[in-house]
């Protein structure tokens, strides 16, 4: 009476406004809950990240509630970070090639990689797309593990890293499982298919999201995809200044425009993490300025996230963000150009020690 009047208006509970006797009941501040009758199935739309103080609803007994969750939503924030190496380490025999090695790569940044020959730059490269198995460590893109390893075997009585090897889960990832998820990379010695055109070159990495299979290809069901393909392959090569080339052998194009092609063809499978691997190697100066512009271009173009490994030093300070040094497998400097170029151990090991006059 007064307090406890409520009425019942089909399978839901709703508060008299104006119970007579007396002053309304409290109501919570979220919204109010829905009790449903025994026998009924309503429908739950949960989304992950709802506010915790949404309206719950509430189930009598014999109710099954179908519950729709969304599948691949975050649990949390969206992560700052694109790319994160946790201690990563990679071990040949008694080689140990990368060390211990820790970075990040936040979004839309361009960092460089840099170190002398042999310092495990590509090795790096290798772990984070899936061609090596790291010996120990994780990568992490946009805040969720692709790989993660720890010595097993004869690795544990072999193994030699600075990282302690604490018990890890054992998760790996193929390399073309990888470029699935947004990570696309050149090579440091240019590995075009160098017998195919410009245009098939591109059009082979768009096949990578197709969704056709064999059946489909057989019978020519996949017309529509196959016409879409082909336009958005022309249409890379006419943004990068390679359509006049589109028909050409791709060995038959000069060096500078062969890199273009290559990054190209990474374009094409619709990267958010971009890896270049000395993309100005053996570039003349002004080839070289040419690079730096496209870099920079395409970054803001195509919303990119650039890691990158140069010896070109002017390029590396013009257009990075941040760098990481290694030496012999071991991150030993990071920070702006600036802190980096007049860091001691870098001049040491990779830029050359300054001689007194």
């Amino acid at each position: 009476k007064g307090y406890d009047m409520l009425q019942m208006i089909g399978s839901t509970y709703v508060y008299d406004a104006n119970p007579p006797g007396g002053a309304p009941p409290a109501v919570p501040d979220h919204a109010a809950p829905t009790t449903v009758l025994a026998g009924t199935r309503p429908t739950i739309h949960h989304q992950i990240g709802a506010p915790d103080h949404a309206a719950p609803t509430t189930v009598l007994a014999g109710a099954r509630p179908t519950i729709h969750h969304r599948i691949g939503a975050p649990d949390h924030a969206a992560p700052t970070t694109v790319l994160a190496l946790d201690r990563i380490t990679m071990q040949f025999g008694g080689v140990v090639a990368v060390n211990d090695l820790t970075l990040h790569v936040d979004p839309g940044e361009i960092v460089a990689l840099i170190g002398p020959n042999g310092a495990g730059k590509t090795t790096v490269f290798n772990c984070v797309t899936g061609i090596y198995e790291p010996t120990y460590g994780s990568v992490a893109l946009h805040g969720r593990t692709i790989l993660s390893n720890m010595p097993r075997g004869k690795m544990q009585r072999l193994y030699a890293g600075d990282a302690p090897a604490r018990p890890l889960p054992i998760l790996t990832n193929t390399p073309d499982a990888i470029t699935r998820m947004g990570v696309a990379r050149t090579f440091q010695n240019i590995r075009l298919f160098g017998k195919l055109t410009v245009f098939e070159n591109v059009l082979i990495a768009k096949h990578m999201r197709a969704r056709q299979n064999v059946f489909t290809a057989a019978l020519r069901l996949n017309r529509a995809e196959e016409k879409r393909m082909r336009e958005e392959s022309m249409d890379l090569l006419t943004e990068q200044g390679l359509a006049p080339y589109h028909g050409e052998i791709a060995s038959s194009l000069p060096y500078g425009l062969q890199r273009r092609l290559e990054i190209a063809r990474a374009l094409a499978t619709g990267p958010a993490l971009l890896l270049l691997d000395e993309p100005a190697a053996g570039m003349n100066p002004q080839e070289t300025r040419d690079l730096s512009d496209f870099i920079m271009e395409i970054r803001e173009k195509y919303h990119l996230t650039i890691l990158m490994i140069e010896h070109h030093m002017d390029l590396v300070m013009q257009i990075s963000e941040r760098i990481y040094v290694l030496d012999f497998g071991k991150l030993i400097s990071q920070g702006t150009p600036e802190q980096v170029q007049n860091d001691q151990k870098v001049i040491d090991a990779y830029l050359g020690v300054v001689e007194e006059e």
